[in-house]
């Protein structure tokens, strides 16, 4: 009993003094006295508690008892969940079973699948439905099912072809049937490309309306190529054959209409920049064209390269004819390989998108059809060169091909590339041989034979000019240098030229206004059509410019000379320092300045009708007058600088010196105006 209360003691009342001890000896407290309190405190507490024990005893009895009942109920629990641990076991092991003859199931069901799958495509590639043979073998090649089933043939083809690789023995059960749809198909396919290749041989036929039909049909062809290459074989030969004949008679009866609509005169070999007016002639011989201005000026030929001229129309030969109009070579040059070049790549696509080729093939298809129009073409431009003396046509020629080799390249027709080289190949060294024989024509003229000579601008030096400025401004849309050379040595010759053609005149003021005529009037001509920074205009500007002022000098010289030359001495002895010198030039100091004042007026009028005289070109005269005037001031502001000098400072005829202002004033009164 006392250890049942003890075990039910609150342990803080006892602890709780024994912490306390030390704090109850130090107040003073008998722990004997303390130590009996307590003990029998824990006697009435242990008899307290056996009698609540006792009176709780039948209920611990009644707990006794359910607590054994519920150990019976608790080891029946573990038996029966003994029991289901051991059923869940077997359901698992069953449950591993189902999923193991589940996945077997799924695998062979996946097999199954892909063997129906891949059975399904076989049998469907096998299987010939009527349809397609009602369509192969009744509808016409133009109906659109025809084309549908005609796919689907081609595609059942391949199928089986494939199939047979692999050793699959049912395709010798729809072998026949397919064989004799598709030589049924062919023979249909090919009468009727065959028929359309025909069409293009009948008199004034359009072949492009026919070969445009084609490419609706283009599979037409792939199909041959695919299941009978000996009729695509056939057909690609007779297309070729029939195309080339057509080409071939189209442009030797076009080139042949069209030459006769060129000018009937033609430059000849003695018609050369060099070649004088006065040359005489054969009895028989056909008049010059000198006279017409067509062989060195280029007029409106340019407009040939513009872009709205260069894809123009072509000119239809029996329209011109009937309207008696005449062309040079380079419009005819142009009409001609416009149509070659519209042909040449209609044609080449054609070509690729029909017959199903590319590349190199391409290209050995495409000479196949138009070799022999091109090359017919090339031996025309041949003959035709070979007696061609028109430098500014076979120029103009040349930049028409540059311009059709872009145009080429833009449509993305790499057919021709070897074509526009071989043209171009014809076309420079001619236009180089005719460039030198003018150039010759030039360095050889001897001016002794030129018959009478004034100082008027040459017909050598306007042709070269015309010739010149012509070749500048074509060149300058497609620049090349090897024609800016041979520019350059027919520009030397013609500069010796004319000195030569001066040095014939007896007074070096005649040579200079023969000189500033002839370079003022290429000059011109010159910066007309060239640009003003061309090596050209800026070497005829120096030379002009140099010869003006010598002129102005010359002219100067006559009534003003004894001016000018005073005017230099005295200059050259001030600034040697031997200003007083002039102190012995008082009298002719004074002779000088009255004689300025007496005649100048009368000399600058005779001045003024002398050079408008002298030069073809108003404007540039009266540059010249101008120039010439503004030196005369200049000249006269130093003869008042010479004369303010101290040694010269008290001259009387100072007194009669014109004021500067006054003769600016004067002077500008006799500025013509134009």
């Amino acid at each position: 009993m006392v250890l049942v209360f003890r075990s039910h003691c609150n342990l803080e009342s006892w602890t709780s003094p024994l912490m306390n001890l030390s704090w109850m000896k130090w107040m003073g407290v008998d722990l004997r006295h303390y130590s009996k309190q307590v003990e029998l405190e824990l006697q009435q507490i242990e008899q307290k508690s056996i009698r609540d024990y006792i009176q709780e005893s039948e209920n611990i009895a009644s707990l006794h008892n359910q607590i054994t009942a519920c150990d019976a109920v608790l080891e029946r629990m573990e038996q029966m969940l003994g029991a289901f641990q051991s059923d869940l076991s077997s359901i698992s092991s069953e449950i591993r079973t189902l999923q193991e003859q589940s996945g077997a199931m799924n695998i062979r069901l996946r097999n199954r699948q892909a063997v129906r799958g891949k059975l399904g495509e076989l049998v469907d590639g096998l299987v010939v439905p009527s349809a397609l043979v009602t369509a192969i073998l009744e509808a016409p090649v133009t109906e659109p099912r025809f084309l549908e089933q005609l796919q689907e043939l081609d595609a059942k083809a391949a199928a089986v072809r494939e199939q047979e690789a692999r050793g699959t023995a049912a395709c010798a059960d729809v072998r026949g049937v397919l064989d004799r749809l598709r030589v049924k198909a062919v023979t249909k396919i090919r009468e009727f490309i065959l028929q359309k290749i025909y069409s293009f041989r009948k008199p004034m036929t359009n072949y492009q309306i026919p070969q445009t039909a084609l490419l609706k049909y283009r599979f037409f062809y792939q199909f041959l190529l695919g299941n009978e290459r000996a009729t695509a074989k056939e057909i690609r030969d007779e297309y070729v054959e029939t195309l080339s004949k057509i080409y071939l008679s189209y442009y030797r009866s076009y080139l042949g209409r069209l030459m006769k609509v060129q000018y009937e005169e033609v430059a000849e070999k003695d018609d050369l920049m060099g070649v004088e007016d006065t040359a005489k002639k054969g009895f028989f011989s056909k008049p010059s064209l000198r006279s017409r201005n067509t062989i060195f000026t280029l007029g409106t030929r340019g407009s040939v390269i513009s872009p709205t001229e260069l894809e123009a129309p072509i000119l239809v030969p029996h329209t011109a004819q009937r309207g008696e109009q005449r062309y040079p070579f380079e419009a005819l040059f142009r009409s001609q390989h416009y149509a070659l070049l519209d042909n040449s790549c209609r044609e080449y696509l054609f070509i690729c998108e029909f017959f199903v080729v590319s590349g190199p093939a391409a290209h050995d298809l495409f000479h196949a059809v138009m070799g022999r129009t091109l090359s017919m073409t090339l031996k025309h431009l041949e003959s035709y060169l070979a007696d061609c003396y028109d430098a500014i046509a076979v120029f103009l020629c040349i930049h028409i091909v540059l311009r059709f080799r872009n145009i080429a390249a833009k449509r993305d027709v790499p057919a021709l590339d070897r074509y526009w080289e071989q043209v171009l190949a014809l076309l420079w060294p001619r236009f180089e041989l005719i460039l030198e024989m003018n150039v010759q024509s030039v360095r050889s003229t001897d001016p002794q034979r030129l018959g009478g000579l004034d100082t008027r601008p040459h017909y050598i030096t306007r042709r070269y000019a015309e010739f010149s400025s012509a070749l500048v401004s074509i060149n300058q849309t497609i620049p090349n240098e090897r024609t800016m050379q041979l520019l350059g040595q027919l520009q030397v010759e013609v500069e010796n030229f004319v000195l030569r053609v001066a040095a014939e005149f007896s007074s070096r003021k005649e040579q200079l206004v023969f000189l500033i005529n002839n370079y003022d009037m290429m000059l011109g001509v010159l910066m007309e059509r060239a640009a003003d920074d061309s090596k050209e205009v800026e070497s005829f500007q120096q030379l002009l410019n140099a010869r003006t002022q010598e002129f102005i000098e010359e002219l100067l010289s006559p009534p003003f000379g004894g001016l000018v030359a005073f005017v230099k001495e005295a200059e050259a002895l001030i600034e040697r320092g031997q200003a007083e010198r002039l102190r012995g030039e008082e009298a002719r100091v004074t002779q000088l300045i009255r004689g300025f004042g007496s005649s100048w007026k009368s000399s600058v009028e005779s001045l003024s009708q002398d050079v408008m005289r002298s030069f073809t070109n108003f404007r540039n005269g009266t540059s010249i007058i101008q120039g010439a005037l503004t030196q005369l001031i200049q000249l006269y502001h130093r003869f008042h600088r010479v004369l303010s000098q101290p040694q010269l400072r008290a001259l009387p005829a100072r007194a009669e010196l014109i004021n500067i202002h006054h003769l600016m004033v004067e002077l500008k009164k006799h500025k013509p105006n134009f």
